[in-house]
């Protein structure tokens, strides 16, 4: 349920932040006139590249706000495009499927504050600028998938394509793919978002401020084959504290049916390589239910060494290895005694939480004093910390506390309060999540002993 209170925050130049995922807070929001790049990767496309470009021709969105980007990702024969509008081409040289690389050059060759993702063979109506682009005009935290529909358009003319614009007749249609379809009606278009949420958003058709894409690092550059760098993104993105959304009146048109129904070869083969790709940056459970351990965790512990010994420490740490965990030992002692507990664990390490981790894993967990509690308790509170806007999750007692606090609202909050000139005052940005409190006696916290034995 959404809470019928919340308000927007306002940010300069008449910008807003929303609580959790609350963008229907600007639903009635017209947005702002601003710059947009439509960035299309492109390799050897260049019959559907035209047809997109005549689509973007067609655009209902002012046309001197507007510029394309072509990213050519090593086509034999480069892009030349013949079109009405400011169109930039830049290239990069071919080293496998580098659609990720080629999206991120597109967006360095722009300095427009709004980025539109369209694919060369994804051709949009003619309000599909002006739809996309409205709310992350005035809410800098969004990130907008459209409706991506799939048509017969193989060998179609820029000129057929304005005929059918026009009313004239149209392509044969494919089925969209009902999996998407049912998620967008289920989450009330991505208003209802939890962690796995990223799994609905396409780059195909998405649209973000240029400050979230630079804030989260734009696409992973590693990805060289097809499929997985749209998920990884989106979900880095959730993690950053994007605000989710689907704007189904934002439609493009795909030539072709949906993976699903091409005829790939070895496609299970594919599908395994992409999950192997993914699973290594995405920290969701799903993508990591084969027990593999990744050097980016789920759950990354920061424990505070004051006070403890090597058995009081082992105690602590123990509340946690279950889980999908990064750990890190921090204070005066640290070193010392993660020398004392001899172990060879990989997991466990001193200083502080590495900004690759920061940005991916789901949940970030301190601890303070002598801090035990039982591994349900701790499933519990990483469980408490996932759920839709929820920020922080605090267990206390005297002397001993852990609190989980979730990475997007620790990244949005960094996002909007940090650097020499931060858009909003820290004390606005701590509504944006809730905070929820557990007592010791509900999860079971209590202090261990420095004299905890480890003997059997």
């Amino acid at each position: 349920m959404t809470d019928p209170r919340a308000s927007a925050i306002p940010l300069s130049g008449g910008r807003f932040a929303v609580p959790g995922n609350r963008w229907d807070l600007l639903d009635d929001h017209p947005g702002l006139a601003s710059r947009v790049a439509v960035v299309i990767p492109f390799y050897e496309q260049h019959d559907q590249l035209a047809l997109t470009l005549a689509a973007l021709e067609q655009q209902t969105y002012p046309h001197h706000l507007l510029e394309v980007v072509v990213a050519d990702d090593g086509s034999a024969e480069a892009p030349r495009p013949d079109s009405t509008l400011n169109v930039t081409v830049v290239s990069q040289g071919r080293d496998g499927f580098r659609a990720a690389a080629a999206r991120n050059l597109g967006a360095r060759a722009s300095t427009a504050p709004i980025l539109c993702f369209l694919d060369a063979d994804t051709h949009p109506d003619p309000d599909y600028v002006r739809r996309i682009v409205r709310l992350p005009s005035v809410l800098p935290d969004a990130l907008v998938v459209g409706r991506r529909r799939h048509a017969a358009l193989d060998g179609w003319t820029p000129e057929r394509w304005r005929t059918w614009q026009a009313g004239g007749p149209g392509p044969d249609l494919f089925e969209e793919p009902r999996w998407l379809r049912d998620e967008y009606g289920r989450s009330r278009r991505l208003l209802d978002v939890d962690h796995r949420s990223y799994r609905y958003v396409i780059s195909s058709v998405m649209c973000c401020s240029r400050a979230v894409f630079d804030d989260v690092g734009g696409f992973d550059e590693s990805f060289t084959r097809y499929g997985g760098e749209d998920w990884e993104l989106a979900h880095r993105a959730v993690c950053g504290g994007a605000v989710l959304h689907h704007e189904p009146l934002a439609v493009a048109w795909h030539s072709g049916p949906d993976w699903a129904g091409r005829d790939v070869a070895e496609r299970t083969a594919a599908k395994n390589h992409e999950a192997l790709a993914v699973a290594r940056l995405v920290t969701d459970p799903d993508a990591r239910r084969h027990g593999l351990r990744y050097a980016i965790p789920e759950v990354a512990v920061e424990v505070d060494t004051a006070n403890h010994t090597a058995g009081s420490l082992v105690a602590t740490l123990a509340c946690f290895l279950h889980l999908d965990v990064g750990m890190w030992l921090h204070g005066p002692s640290a070193e010392r005694l993660r020398g004392e507990i001899r172990d060879d664990d990989p997991r466990i390490r001193v200083g502080t939480t590495p900004a690759d981790v920061g940005s991916r894993c789901r949940v970030v967990v301190s601890t303070s004093g002598r801090a035990v509690l039982p591994q349900t308790a701790v499933s519990r509170l990483v469980e408490a910390c996932g759920e839709p806007g929820v920020g922080e999750v605090v267990v206390e007692d005297d002397g001993v506390a852990v609190v989980g606090r979730s990475s997007w609202a620790l990244n949005r909050a960094r996002r909007w309060t940090a650097g020499p000139q931060p858009a909003a005052e820290p004390g606005a940005v701590r509504g944006l999540y809730e905070t929820r409190r557990f007592t010791a006696a509900e999860l079971g916290l209590r202090e261990g002993s420095p004299d905890t034995s480890l003997a059997w």
